[in-house]
Protein backbone atom coordinates (compact mmCIF):
# COMPACT_ATOMS: atom_id res chain seq x y z
CA UNK A 1 0.00 0.00 0.00
CA UNK A 2 1.22 3.67 -0.57
CA UNK A 3 1.54 6.14 1.70
CA UNK A 4 -1.30 8.08 0.49
CA UNK A 5 -3.39 5.30 0.79
CA UNK A 6 -2.67 4.50 4.42
CA UNK A 7 -2.93 7.95 4.86
CA UNK A 8 -6.33 8.42 3.86
CA UNK A 9 -7.77 4.79 5.38
CA UNK A 10 -6.43 5.97 8.71
CA UNK A 11 -7.71 9.91 8.26
CA UNK A 12 -11.17 8.86 7.56
CA UNK A 13 -11.41 6.38 10.19
CA UNK A 14 -9.86 8.67 12.80
CA UNK A 15 -11.57 11.56 11.15
CA UNK A 16 -8.03 13.89 10.94
CA UNK A 17 -7.82 16.71 8.76
CA UNK A 18 -3.96 16.81 9.24
CA UNK A 19 -0.52 16.89 6.95
CA UNK A 20 1.68 13.84 7.36
CA UNK A 21 5.55 13.40 6.06
CA UNK A 22 6.83 9.51 4.81
CA UNK A 23 10.06 8.66 5.20
CA UNK A 24 12.08 5.59 5.65
CA UNK A 25 14.04 5.07 9.06
CA UNK A 26 17.70 5.15 7.71
CA UNK A 27 17.05 6.77 4.48
CA UNK A 28 15.86 3.12 3.50
CA UNK A 29 17.31 -0.38 2.48
CA UNK A 30 17.56 -3.31 4.39
CA UNK A 31 18.11 -1.92 8.09
CA UNK A 32 15.48 0.82 7.32
CA UNK A 33 13.22 -1.80 6.72
CA UNK A 34 14.22 -4.12 9.99
CA UNK A 35 13.36 -0.98 12.11
CA UNK A 36 9.97 -0.53 10.43
CA UNK A 37 9.69 -3.95 11.70
CA UNK A 38 10.68 -3.10 14.84
CA UNK A 39 7.54 -0.80 15.26
CA UNK A 40 5.25 -2.70 13.77
CA UNK A 41 6.38 -5.62 16.53
CA UNK A 42 6.17 -2.41 19.13
CA UNK A 43 9.21 -2.89 20.19
CA UNK A 44 10.95 0.37 18.86
CA UNK A 45 8.89 3.86 19.88
CA UNK A 46 12.25 6.32 19.74
CA UNK A 47 14.43 7.44 16.86
CA UNK A 48 17.30 9.96 16.64
CA UNK A 49 18.57 11.91 13.97
CA UNK A 50 21.95 13.99 13.56
CA UNK A 51 21.07 17.72 14.07
CA UNK A 52 23.70 18.26 11.59
CA UNK A 53 21.58 16.55 8.77
CA UNK A 54 18.87 18.99 9.90
CA UNK A 55 21.17 21.93 9.36
CA UNK A 56 22.45 20.89 5.88
CA UNK A 57 18.90 20.07 4.50
CA UNK A 58 17.39 23.23 6.37
CA UNK A 59 14.76 20.77 7.27
CA UNK A 60 12.46 21.59 10.46
CA UNK A 61 12.97 19.91 13.57
CA UNK A 62 9.63 16.85 14.10
CA UNK A 63 7.27 18.31 16.23
CA UNK A 64 4.87 17.01 18.73
CA UNK A 65 1.56 15.44 17.33
CA UNK A 66 2.64 15.26 13.63
CA UNK A 67 2.45 11.94 12.00
CA UNK A 68 4.83 10.01 9.61
CA UNK A 69 3.76 7.47 7.33
CA UNK A 70 6.96 4.77 7.69
CA UNK A 71 8.23 3.65 4.50
CA UNK A 72 9.69 0.29 3.48
CA UNK A 73 12.43 0.33 0.64
CA UNK A 74 10.29 -0.40 -2.24
CA UNK A 75 8.11 2.96 -0.92
CA UNK A 76 5.23 0.90 0.33
CA UNK A 77 3.98 2.26 3.62
CA UNK A 78 4.65 0.25 7.14
CA UNK A 79 2.60 2.64 9.61
CA UNK A 80 1.74 5.61 10.69
CA UNK A 81 3.27 7.02 14.19
CA UNK A 82 2.95 10.66 16.22
CA UNK A 83 5.72 12.19 18.14
CA UNK A 84 5.10 12.34 21.35
CA UNK A 85 8.26 14.39 22.02
CA UNK A 86 11.55 15.75 20.66
CA UNK A 87 14.14 16.77 22.05
CA UNK A 88 17.90 18.00 21.87
CA UNK A 89 20.82 16.19 23.48
CA UNK A 90 24.45 15.99 22.96
CA UNK A 91 25.18 12.44 21.80
CA UNK A 92 27.34 11.65 25.16
CA UNK A 93 24.29 12.51 26.95
CA UNK A 94 21.47 10.31 25.62
CA UNK A 95 19.98 8.13 28.18
CA UNK A 96 19.70 4.17 28.71
CA UNK A 97 16.25 5.22 28.50
CA UNK A 98 16.06 5.96 25.10
CA UNK A 99 18.61 3.82 23.87
CA UNK A 100 16.19 1.13 24.90
CA UNK A 101 13.15 2.53 23.41
CA UNK A 102 14.68 2.67 20.31
CA UNK A 103 14.36 -1.39 20.85
CA UNK A 104 17.25 -1.84 18.27
CA UNK A 105 20.42 -4.38 19.48
CA UNK A 106 19.88 -5.75 23.02
CA UNK A 107 18.63 -2.23 23.81
CA UNK A 108 21.48 -1.38 25.63
CA UNK A 109 23.25 1.93 25.53
CA UNK A 110 26.72 0.60 24.70
CA UNK A 111 24.62 -1.01 21.38
CA UNK A 112 23.01 2.56 21.10
CA UNK A 113 26.19 4.58 20.70
CA UNK A 114 28.28 2.07 18.62
CA UNK A 115 25.34 2.18 16.19
CA UNK A 116 24.33 5.51 15.67
CA UNK A 117 28.23 6.59 16.28
CA UNK A 118 28.50 4.43 12.94
CA UNK A 119 24.88 6.00 11.26
CA UNK A 120 25.73 9.44 11.99
CA UNK A 121 29.91 9.73 11.32
CA UNK A 122 29.03 9.71 7.49
CA UNK A 123 26.43 12.67 8.24
CA UNK A 124 28.81 14.56 9.68
CA UNK A 125 31.46 13.40 6.69
CA UNK A 126 28.93 14.86 4.68
CA UNK A 127 29.04 18.59 6.23
CA UNK A 128 32.75 18.73 6.11
CA UNK A 129 32.83 17.77 9.96
CA UNK A 130 34.35 14.87 12.01
CA UNK A 131 31.76 12.79 13.67
CA UNK A 132 31.51 15.07 17.82
CA UNK A 133 30.47 13.09 20.78
CA UNK A 134 28.99 16.13 21.97
CA UNK A 135 27.37 17.24 18.80
CA UNK A 136 23.37 18.02 18.96
CA UNK A 137 20.78 14.66 18.47
CA UNK A 138 17.00 14.97 17.81
CA UNK A 139 16.05 12.44 20.07
CA UNK A 140 11.92 11.17 19.20
CA UNK A 141 9.80 9.34 20.86
CA UNK A 142 6.14 8.28 19.29
CA UNK A 143 3.11 5.87 18.77
CA UNK A 144 2.08 3.63 16.03
CA UNK A 145 -1.30 4.67 15.54
CA UNK A 146 -2.34 3.03 12.49
CA UNK A 147 -1.37 -0.20 10.15
CA UNK A 148 -1.83 -3.02 7.54
CA UNK A 149 -1.36 -5.22 9.88
CA UNK A 150 -3.82 -3.86 12.80
CA UNK A 151 -6.71 -3.26 10.25
CA UNK A 152 -6.47 -6.53 9.03
CA UNK A 153 -6.87 -8.46 12.18
CA UNK A 154 -10.56 -6.00 12.80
Amino acid sequence: MKAESMWEQFSIKKNIDASYDAWAFCGGGEIGDCLAHLVLEGKKTATASAYISYQQEQEELPKNGCYSVVLYDTGEAACIIQTQKVSLVPFDEVSERHAYLEGEGDRSLAYWRQAHRRAFTPEYQAAGKKFDEHGLIVLEEFKMVFSQQEEEKI
